[in-house]
């Protein structure tokens, strides 16, 4: 009997614990995983909801840019390290930034519902900032629910937006693409709203988006060990890691309507949604620019497409960005092209 396969075995597994020993040495020279370091500041703050502006050195754009993220997630992946940061891309490409932080909903947040949000908090956000700018009209840029939310915000206040940038937006539910999509349709929401007792939590949802890609979460701990021997892609790993683990709590009445009236009901796309008054997107008659990802497996491209067709807008432009929902954020590809795209796109109209 030969003793080479024995021989191969171990050299091996000593091949994996020596990886293994390197890697708790980079871990170990690791201090704190840092994200969403762009210098910025409070400027305005409503509990738990605050208001940022970024700092600049040299502002070229004259129409100030506010950004709504969504709740179910930080808003820190738009600046998740200093060299993936459209946040970063945008303030070097003369944009004057704000972004609403909209906090971690409690039991005191659990009667917040999408009218809470939206004519509440944006409401002030947007006019606190054109207050202090003196501009009449602002920028509005919203991201995934963020993007819905800030399509209701324009229809309803068209006179103090001058351009709507729509990101990875969710507008038709109708879709039978995306597996959130379908999943969400038999969801019995009232029993998972009351059943966390008004509160959803961030982990619960969590769980739900690992399902849609269940294998993805295998692969990438699979990889772990290989990951660890370079301490630059263990910083990456580590900081998307902590984006994911921060993921807020949901306030019940808010989640509630956001998935019956939208998911379930489609009632954006119907022209039967209400929120304070009834939603009417031809309203929306500012410069359009809807930008989404072609292979993204949350927000598909057939759901955000049809914003386009619902608008009034005569200026409209749809944005195809090649990647993922996170990739739009974070790839290689898209510190290079998204922002000076969006600035180009906005200096066009300024």
């Amino acid at each position: 009997m030969t003793t080479e396969p024995i021989s191969n075995l171990l050299q091996e597994v000593a091949d994996s614990a020596s990886k293994v020993v390197r890697g708790y040495e980079n871990l170990a020279q690791i201090d704190e995983v840092d994200v969403a370091t762009a210098p910025r500041e409070v400027v305005w703050q409503s509990g738990k909801i605050k208001l940022y502006r970024y700092k600049s050195e040299k502002v070229t754009l004259k129409t100030p840019l506010l950004i709504a993220y969504a709740l179910v997630n930080r808003a820190d992946m738009m600046d998740l390290q200093p060299d993936r940061s459209l946040i970063r891309n945008l303030v070097a490409s003369g944009v004057d930034v704000y972004l609403i932080d909209w906090g971690y909903a409690t039991r005191a947040d659990r009667y917040n519902t999408m009218d809470d949000y939206i004519n509440g908090f944006m409401l002030d956000c947007a006019d606190y900032v054109r207050k202090t700018t003196g501009h009449d009209k602002i920028n509005l840029l919203g991201v995934c629910q963020g993007g819905t939310f800030s399509t209701i915000f324009a229809s309803h206040y068209p006179e103090k937006i001058k351009n709507l940038i729509t990101m990875v937006t969710p507008v038709d539910f109708s879709i039978e693409e995306g597996l959130l999509f379908r999943w969400s349709r038999g969801l019995d929401v009232d029993a998972i709203v009351d059943g966390y007792g008004g509160v959803v939590p961030g982990d619960f949802l969590n769980f739900g988006f690992d399902m849609l890609k269940p294998m993805s979460k295998v692969r990438k701990m699979n990889g772990l060990v290989d990951m660890l021997q370079d301490k630059d892609k263990l910083l990456n790993f580590l900081r998307m890691e902590k984006w994911v683990a921060d993921s807020p709590d949901q306030a019940g009445e808010c989640y509630r309507q956001f998935l019956k009236d939208l998911y379930q009901q489609n009632k954006l796309m119907r022209g039967e949604l209400v929120v304070g008054k009834k939603v009417n997107l031809k309203n929306i008659n500012m410069p359009l620019l809807n930008i989404f990802a072609a292979e993204d497996h949350l927000v598909p491209p057939t759901a955000s497409k049809p914003l386009n067709d619902l608008v009034s807008s005569t200026d409209k432009t749809m944005y195809e960005f090649p990647g993922g929902h996170i990739g739009v954020f974070v790839g290689n590809r898209s510190q290079k092209e998204l922002a000076p795209t969006i600035t180009k796109w906005l200096k066009e109209r300024d």
